[in-house]
């Protein structure tokens, strides 16, 4: 019997505690708190720039429109050159117009993560942030473009 006992006393066991695995466990789960919302951060800005580049190359192919037929319209109020589509549907294009003045417009589609921000582009290259999505955190420019939640220019 003694030697049973004495036999379990002396040998170590290996593997990991449970104290152990609910530290690395927490640990785990403060960086992935970090990490994620950053993530989705970073994602969100990418869609972002895909409407303000694209709004970008719209402009340029409306003052083109313009040169070629001294007006900014095809007729009433429909803008001249081909509004951009988006490849990856996050945003639709709209442009309205008269002879002089053009405003081309990028709104998020809802339920590809850019749903809530809207930008604008017009003639003069003045670039807005009309809509943001407040609840998110985000802050609207009238005077940019934004791609930061501080509302900070592109």
């Amino acid at each position: 019997m003694n030697q049973r006992i004495s036999s379990r006393v002396g040998r170590r066991s290996s593997g990991f505690t449970l104290i152990e695995l609910m530290i690395v466990v927490a640990i785990i789960a403060i960086l992935a708190a970090i990490a994620i919302p950053t993530y989705r951060d970073y994602v969100t800005r990418s869609k972002l720039t895909e409407a303000q580049n694209l709004l970008t190359d719209y402009r340029t192919k409306m003052e083109q429109y313009f040169q070629d037929n001294r007006t900014y319209v095809s007729s009433g109020t429909t803008c001249g050159a081909t509004l951009p589509s988006s490849p990856k549907n996050y945003f639709t294009y709209t442009c309205t117009g008269t002879a002089s003045t053009f405003l081309a417009t990028a709104t998020g589609t809802t339920g590809q993560g850019a749903d809530g921000f809207t930008f604008t582009i017009d003639q003069l290259n003045n670039r807005a942030t009309t809509a943001v999505p407040t609840a998110k955190g985000w802050t609207a420019s009238t005077t940019c473009w934004i791609l930061r939640k501080d509302g900070s220019c592109s």
